[in-house]
């Protein structure tokens, strides 16, 4: 992520290089830094409001941390109630100096969340014109149908990498694509795993990237990328760098399509075995 612990002029800086790139979604949520990264975030948007029109913010909610910015919560937990959710948009927006979210989600499943009370929300933000589209994140596909049933969703915020396929394989993918929903891949490079760490799997993905890299001169990081666009769910990967050659990286990967022999070449090395 970006150091927002850097100036307003720096930070906003990065902004307007990352439009400049075509990067132009920022990806939130209430409880990142502490609840303290979305008043970072705006703090440096209003220093050139301008810029909102030219970007989609995605924020997220539902879940309650101990922390000295919320000094009402005793325990964490999740939750999805109409006063919760309300209140979460409500400090999103102030922190984030905006008066909509493009996209809102749902951060974890909440076992105890009623999707008749969650869509009459949704549909009241959306009236409001405080929220344009809703999502939800880390989801099981029989817990987005549910919601999915009450209320139309645009999104899901899955972990994919080459590290992490569970979501090739479990149905989140294929409901995607059979929903129309845009799946948003988060730690697409593993959290830094593909290449801070020597595990075997780490260790066997690097060098089918280092291999299909050196053939298409590209970084390796670009092809963990193209990997994750290869699939026909069309996802988003959601870079988390706050370096800009970082999201050159991402957005080289635009314009590579890997074969599908090259495709389970990664896949494999992530697997640690062969197709069956």
């Amino acid at each position: 992520m970006v150091e927002w612990n850097k100036s307003v002029e720096q930070r906003l800086r990065w902004i307007e290089d990352s439009l400049a790139l075509g990067v132009t979604s920022f990806d939130h949520a209430d409880i990142y830094g502490g609840y303290q990264a979305e008043g970072l975030f705006g703090e440096a948007l209003a220093a050139a409001p301008g810029l909102r029109d030219r970007m989609q913010i995605v924020s997220k909610c539902g879940i309650r941390l101990v922390s000295p910015q919320r000094p009402s919560h005793r325990a964490k937990c999740y939750d999805t109630s109409q006063t919760h959710v309300v209140a979460s948009v409500e400090e999103s927006l102030r922190a984030l100096r905006t008066d909509r979210l493009d996209l809102l989600l749902i951060h974890r499943p909440d076992v105890l969340m009623d999707p008749h009370e969650l869509a009459r929300v949704f549909e009241s933000l959306h009236t409001a014109g405080k929220v344009l589209h809703f999502g939800v994140s880390n989801h099981s596909p029989s817990q987005l149908a549910l919601l999915h049933q009450f209320h139309p969703l645009v999104a899901h915020q899955i972990e994919l990498s080459p590290l992490q396929l569970a979501s090739l394989h479990d149905g989140t993918l294929d409901q995607c694509i059979s929903l129309g929903l845009r799946p948003m891949a988060w730690s697409p490079l593993g959290g830094g795993r593909l290449f801070n760490n020597d595990d075997t799997q780490a260790l066997r993905v690097r060098d089918a990237l280092a291999h299909l890299g050196k053939r298409h001169g590209v970084s390796e990081a670009t092809m963990a990328y193209a990997w994750i666009l290869r699939h026909p769910s069309a996802p988003l990967p959601i870079t988390g760098s706050g370096r800009i050659d970082g999201l050159r990286d991402a957005v080289a990967a635009l314009d590579l399509r890997l074969s599908a022999e090259d495709w389970y070449a990664v896949w494999q090395a992530g697997a640690g075995r062969e197709i069956a």
